[in-house]
């Protein structure tokens, strides 16, 4: 016998799930049936592409014996493909994907009753010991002889010991608690099957005992009869026509199939007959999946071939900006026994998924027409969608009118559309500013001139937007202009302006000789009104936001690019510098300018000392 204890997280995790998390404990029926229906997939496959199995029986089923007169145990058994020794450990004795403790650490306040995150992650198999004071997981794997039994309270760790199963799959034995008890009945059970897995590709099977009376009047008994019967309608939703399907049914094949505990936020179905034939069911969560953002993030599509499962693991079925779409493609045009690395060439699958993605987007602007679902779906799915914007030529037209963005004019989202809408008719660009966070944003003193002018700015605070918005182009025949970029406040220059700076081009001299390097230049800027400076980036240098972003990707050794520092001509502070011929006050003021500037943006002053020596100086002559 092989003794093995859990690893610290899992010992935390079966806690919370035994006691906080799960809400409903027939869950813990969907969960093993469902890990039935993809060992019954795996083995299908086998049989239909390795020569190895080509001889197999292969009897896809599901079957769940009751104990309705003792009430001590359950027993849900599969013909799927099975699981050695080293399946055993990997798969019920760890969780090895997105990381347990980032599971965790999500489970904190609240959270800890929000059973979604428990599809997200993957971890539902744990769900069993609420019901189950004891299980044994008895496997064999398809190909080999040898049977294994994995056994465990759910508390310490488990042990695997050699064991005997005549045919490929596996058997779980619950050993129930009073909670499971109280659900081991043919009514309860039949109504768990129905509501959750219904729609599971194989047959189910629920053994009990039914009660048939022999006799009549005062003769007449009860006697327990054997029976099988089957519990699901074994068919693929997907392949029926949507006239047929009821929003619950829908709703329930989603859950269990794609591992989800609230509804989706919407659906697609599609059927396309003549030159391919297909069908495809996409969902879009009500939640973004926790692993949205992670390389690693696991594949929510589901590919078939003529209702035969082929992957789950495929990036390529859907371009990767829609990855948090969760679905179905049935190909009636793929060969069976299609590769991994034919997949990702295959032309057939190009056009379904170019298809696809038009549909999905197709759907998304009608969603759009919605504003109150519309403004769910952006607050989940924002930044996916602007990554499409950068890496979807094909559909970056469809792609921008789907995007959101805050704004100076309006609460909530508004399109660029709604912007430009809006514009008036000397307005000669589509203006944002961008960074880190919102209320930097919107406080920055750069959005003072276009408040004054009733100029309509994007608020931009997803790192991923300065990358992204240089890819947009003109919008409608407009540019878009950054306003911390120094060429946008050319615009909004009157002659008078531009008169006023030219005149003012000694002062901006002098400042530029006090800081030296610091800067890559200074200008005199008639867009500022209630502060004394602010900097801005050159329209061709990294922004400090892109800076980092290249720094945390390990290509940080290149130089910082040199700030521009606009100064207030109209700000005293200014004025007295102007005036003064005094060379110590000359550099304290200036670099004040460009530290609070800095301050202002919520960037770092290289010399924090020298800042506050000046400051003290200034403090001590104005005393």
């Amino acid at each position: 016998m092989s003794k093995m204890k859990f690893k610290t997280e899992v010992n935390q995790l079966l806690d919370l799930l035994i006691h906080s998390l799960y809400s409903h404990p027939e869950i813990f029926l969907r969960e093993l049936i469902s890990n039935s229906s993809d060992a019954l997939d795996k083995i299908k496959y086998l049989t239909l592409t390795d020569a190895s199995f080509k001889d197999y029986k292969l009897d896809p089923r599901v079957d769940i014996e009751l104990d309705e007169k003792d009430h001590k145990t359950m027993i849900i058994r599969d013909s799927g493909i099975g699981m050695n020794k080293e399946d055993l450990v990997d798969s019920l004795g760890t969780i090895a994907r997105s990381g347990t403790k980032n599971f965790l650490s999500q489970l904190s306040g609240d959270a800890k009753k929000d059973s979604s995150l428990i599809g997200q992650f993957g971890v539902g198999f744990y769900s069993i010991f609420m019901v189950a004071d004891k299980v044994d997981v008895i496997s064999r794997k398809a190909g080999e002889d040898t049977a294994w039994k994995w056994t465990s309270d759910g508390k310490q760790g488990f042990s695997i010991d050699e064991a005997e199963r005549e045919t490929a799959g596996t058997t779980v034995i619950l050993h129930l608690n009073e909670q499971g008890r109280e659900m081991d009945s043919k009514w309860e059970i039949e109504n768990i099957v129905k509501k959750y897995s219904n729609h599971i590709a194989f047959p189910i099977y629920l053994h009990y005992e039914k009660t048939e009376w022999e006799g009549e009047g005062d003769d007449r008994k009860d006697k327990k009869v054997p029976t099988i019967e089957q519990v699901n309608s074994a068919s693929a939703l997907w392949r029926r026509s949507k006239k047929e399907i009821s929003d619950e049914e829908y709703t329930e094949f989603y859950k269990s199939s794609f591992g989800s505990y609230d509804e989706p936020m919407l659906r697609i179905h599609t059927k396309a007959e003549g030159t391919l034939e297909y069908s495809t069911l996409f969902f879009i969560p009500e939640k973004a999946p926790m692993d949205l953002y992670q390389a690693d993030y696991k594949s929510g599509v589901k590919l078939y071939v003529k209702r035969v499962f082929i992957t789950d693991d495929d990036k390529e079925l859907i371009p990767s900006y829609l990855r948090f779409v969760r679905g179905i493609i049935d190909s009636e045009d793929l060969p069976l026994n299609i590769s991994r690395e034919l997949l990702q060439k295959n032309k057939v699958l190009a056009s379904i998924k170019k298809a696809s993605t038009k549909k999905i987007l197709g759907e998304l602007k009608t969603l759009s027409e919605d504003k109150e679902k519309y403004t769910a779906f952006i607050e989940q799915y924002n930044r996916p969608l602007k990554e499409g914007v950068y890496s979807d030529y094909e559909n970056k037209t469809e792609l921008l009118e789907l995007v959101r963005f805050k704004s100076t004019k309006e609460e909530g989202w508004v399109s660029l559309k709604e912007y430009r809408d809006r514009m008036g008719a000397d307005q000669k660009a589509i203006y944002y500013i961008a960074g880190d966070k919102e209320s930097i944003l919107r406080s920055s003193p750069l959005l003072q001139d276009y408040k004054k002018k009733d100029i309509e700015v994007l608020i931009l605070d997803d790192e991923i937007d300065e990358i992204v918005m240089p890819m947009v182009g003109p919008y409608e025949e407009m540019p878009l202009k950054a306003v911390n970029k120094s060429g946008a406040s050319d615009d909004l220059k009157s002659d008078e302006d531009k008169k006023k700076e030219e005149d003012l081009k000694p002062l901006a001299e002098k400042i530029k000789s006090a800081l030296g390097d610091a800067v890559k230049e200074v200008k005199i800027s008639t867009r500022l009104h209630d502060v004394s400076s602010c900097i801005v980036a050159d329209e061709n240098d990294p922004s400090a936001q892109i800076q980092q972003m290249m720094k945390a990707m390990g290509q940080g050794d290149m130089p910082a690019p040199k700030p521009i520092l606009e100064v207030n001509p109209d700000h005293d502070v200014v004025k007295k510098l102007a005036e003064t011929s005094d060379k110590d006050l000359e550099s304290d003021i200036s670099w004040i300018l460009l530290d609070q500037a800095l301050l202002i943006e919520g960037a770092e002053i290289e010399d924090r000392k020298a800042f506050a020596e000046r400051m003290n100086r200034l403090i001590s002559k104005g005393l």
